[in-house]
């Protein structure tokens, strides 16, 4: 795919805060990439946008920029409702994409939207950069490599306090828009990760109730799980909590290995009451190793460890996460 060229050229839909530092860059300093194009619906934003990253093209509708044949791949950095129509628009297109994450709203229009890049025959990409990342990368090969033995269970903890009342109505609250709460915009992550890490969720439980009454979705969800090989985990994510916790602990036969989802801290492998600590730290923009690895793949020099597929089991875990809390809601 795309071998007859060396540089790839990128425009974003929905140029808001994400693409400010965390991956707007990345698309220009990735070798063999370039930002040629942004559109967004507020023209003025979208000119500033372009102005202060130095793109281009500035478009203020989306069907403009999927026709802009100075436009290789599309990366769609809106909230989640519109991730599945912007997706199957850019399948028509011809367009490989690159979607933010949750990868929709739920696993029905993810399954959309993989029929339809898979009738164009062209990729789709989820933006779960961490898969990338040398952090996760290292915690991948000392996982494998045997540092804790046997891996055996796995957990995740992610506690916040409640939001606060301007906080809350954020999209990001509101699940029409983003599906659910905060544990699809921020669990997501950690969903992905044991995927990445440690193998395919294949059975998943979970209850998800409103604690806080702050906003209409979740905002505490527990979840238990088996994946590939019949290991067991656990999670919960607490967002009406006293205090802030951010941990993934890989326990095995030998002993434990704990490391953070979003802060920068290190990660420590434990055996026999001996630590061993691995100082990583994320680079400037987090995005960068992820879209590396997809310009890679377009020029016929690597492969992308996100894919459409493995975004759509993620969503799919988290769908019969909290299925009963919206079941409840609707009252049936």
């Amino acid at each position: 795919m795309m071998r007859d060229v060396d540089i790839v050229r990128w425009g974003i839909i929905g140029c808001g805060d994400v693409t400010e530092v965390k991956s707007g860059p990345g698309f220009r300093k990735a070798n063999g990439s370039a930002l040629v194009a942004v559109m967004r619906r507020d023209r003025a934003k979208a000119e500033d946008y372009a102005r202060r990253h130095g793109v281009d093209r500035v478009y203020d509708r989306a069907e403009d920029l999927l026709a802009d044949p100075e436009v290789d791949a599309l990366y769609i950095a809106t909230p989640p409702a519109s991730h599945c129509d912007l997706a199957v628009r850019c399948a028509s297109a011809g367009k490989p994409c690159l979607v933010e994450k949750p990868m929709a709203r739920n696993y029905d229009e993810c399954s959309r939207m993989l029929e339809a890049f898979r009738r164009a025959r062209v990729p789709l990409w989820v933006a779960y950069y961490r898969r990338a990342l040398e952090r996760f990368l290292t915690v991948r090969a000392l996982l494998t490599g045997g540092a804790v033995g046997r891996l055996t269970s796995v957990h995740v903890e992610l506690f916040d306090r409640l939001a606060s009342p301007n906080r809350a109505t954020a999209w990001r609250f509101d699940p029409s828009v983003a599906g659910g709460g905060l544990f699809l915009d921020l669990g997501s992550h950690a969903i992905d990760l044991l995927d990445f890490l440690v193998g395919e969720i294949t059975a998943v439980s979970g209850f998800a109730v409103n604690s806080g009454g702050a906003y209409a979705a979740e905002d505490i969800t527990a979840a238990s799980f088996q994946l590939t090989g019949g290991i067991l985990g656990t999670g919960l994510w607490n967002f009406n909590a006293d205090r802030r916790c951010d941990l993934m602990t890989f326990t095995g036969s030998e002993g434990e290995l704990q490391t953070p989802v979003f802060h920068d801290g290190d990660v420590v492998v434990t055996r026999a009451d001996q630590s061993s600590v691995y100082p990583i730290r994320n680079p400037p923009h987090v995005h960068q190793p992820l879209i590396q690895s997809i310009v890679d793949e377009l020029l016929g020099r690597g492969r992308c460890a996100s894919t459409g597929d493995s975004g759509a089991r993620a969503s799919r875990v988290m769908d019969r996460s909290v299925r009963g809390y919206y079941r409840d809601r609707r009252g049936h």
